[in-house]
């Protein structure tokens, strides 16, 4: 099967032929360090898993054994003989989607055709290595999932990665792509950028097609991704984005509520990055992002989510009594309980901090914060531990959500050796501006 003149990537242990599972030889195009590429014409040959793919080079347990496919892409264009990963949400022709979820596989059959965001990644010249894992329906920010083990965050060993895009960034991080996609609906690629020390971005809500992508919650689910460099991150967004502005930032905005719950500690951690940012743009003026306290705005948040989440698979829980893992287990259940009438006043609420919002961030403002409240947690913390930690964090990753804004992590600081990101956001619309002014930034 032919997947939009994209082919299958194969796995090979010689520079020139390799048997794909049959007497066929087929011509090996080999990635330099990388994985080998079988392709036979305009066939595509699969191998199987033991034969020097990317699952040989993960030891990070970055990769789904039990969902792995790898496509060839053009091998030209902007994004020409990559290597990137993607998320176990999105859809490849002819192939499962696991979804973290062992009875998600279960209950669903192949894909009929790969998702357009993937494909237009594959057509600008990349090659796709494999899927990633996500957490458990991508309805956490730890990355630890019950079915499918944690995967290592090799700049905090011991500590998480986040999720719910836990082995993107775990496979950027760890060397074994070059850059990966993920999903980011309540702040699933800020997270573990911020924990694995790596740049990661949630675009503007809208901007990039999640058609052909498991939803969580649509009203909040965006196409992001993650790279170590900063002109990666960008190309590749220039690619997804299909945007070619060159704005800059005019203002810098300090959220100083957002710091003040972050504490004292993470703040002082942050305060060179904070300085290397206002260097470039000029002295920062102070804001405070919600007058009613940003601890407001995530319960509008969590209660517009879990609505969504329950109507997108209340009906298939219901139905399937699929085993969850802790934390997801009792979140799915709380979501069947949340009322109608408390997510028509949080609607309300949402289009009020939207405005908000846009005045704030109005002729080309930044406003900068932390991307998370500390470093990543230890593997294995108490359920209370991580659900308080969730609390704090979703009160800084609930106002890009809320105003479908932009939001890109950079890997600017450290606390107690631990990788700790520093956040900005900007106006609907200006993704391209943040991706360039990372660059600059880097430069």
């Amino acid at each position: 099967m032919l997947l939009s003149g994209s082919v299958v990537i194969g796995v090979c242990t010689k520079p020139q032929v390799c048997l794909a599972g049959s007497s066929t030889s087929v011509h090996c195009e080999k990635v330099p360090g990388r994985i080998g590429l079988l392709h036979e014409g305009n066939s595509i040959r699969s191998c199987a898993p033991a034969m020097n793919s990317i699952l040989d080079q993960d030891n990070l347990g970055a990769f789904c054994r039990h969902t792995h496919v790898a496509v060839r892409g053009a091998g030209v264009g902007p994004l020409a003989n990559l290597i990137f990963g993607v998320k176990d949400i999105y859809d490849i022709a002819g192939h499962k989607t696991g979804f973290g979820s062992p009875d998600w596989v279960a209950t669903h059959g192949p894909a009929t055709r790969t998702a357009p965001s993937v494909q237009v990644l594959l057509d600008a010249g990349a090659h796709l290595a494999g899927k990633t894992h996500t957490d458990e329906l991508t309805y956490s920010l730890t990355g630890e999932n019950a079915h499918y083990g944690t995967p290592i965050n090799v700049n905090a060993p011991g500590r998480i990665p986040g999720g719910s895009s836990s082995g993107s960034a775990a496979a950027v991080a760890g060397g074994l792509v070059d850059f990966a996609i993920g999903s980011d609906t309540g702040g699933s690629v800020r997270a573990p950028a911020s924990f694995c020390g790596i740049y990661g971005i949630r675009p503007t809500h809208g901007r990039v097609s999640l058609e052909g992508a498991c939803p969580l919650a649509p009203s909040f689910d965006t196409c992001g991704w993650f790279a170590r460099d900063p002109v990666l991150l960008e190309r590749v967004g220039r690619v997804l984005l299909g945007d070619t502005s060159h704005e800059r930032p005019r203002k810098l905005l300090i959220a100083d509520d957002a710091f003040r719950i972050a504490g004292d500690v993470v703040t002082r951690a942050l305060g060179s990055a904070v300085e290397r940012v206002s260097s470039l743009i000029g002295k920062p003026a102070a804001a405070t992002v919600a007058s009613e306290g940003l601890s407001q705005w995530s319960q509008a948040f969590r209660v517009l989510q879990g609505g969504e989440v329950w109507a997108s698979y209340g009906d298939w829980v219901t139905r399937v009594k699929p085993t969850l893992g802790p934390g997801v287990k009792e979140r799915i259940e709380w979501t069947s309980t949340i009322r109608p009438a408390d997510v028509d006043t949080a609607r309300e609420e949402r289009e009020t901090i939207a405005r908000r919002m846009d005045a704030l961030l109005a002729d080309n403002a930044v406003l900068v914060l932390p991307t998370m409240p500390g470093i990543a947690p230890l593997r294995n913390t108490s359920q209370k531990e991580i659900n308080d930690f969730r609390g704090r964090a979703l009160s800084l990753l609930c106002v890009a959500g809320l105003a479908r804004l932009p939001q890109i992590s950079l890997p600017f600081a450290s606390l107690d050796g631990c990788p700790l990101g520093l956040s900005l956001i900007a106006a609907r619309g200006n993704d391209t501006m943040l991706l360039a002014f990372a660059r600059e930034l880097a430069l």
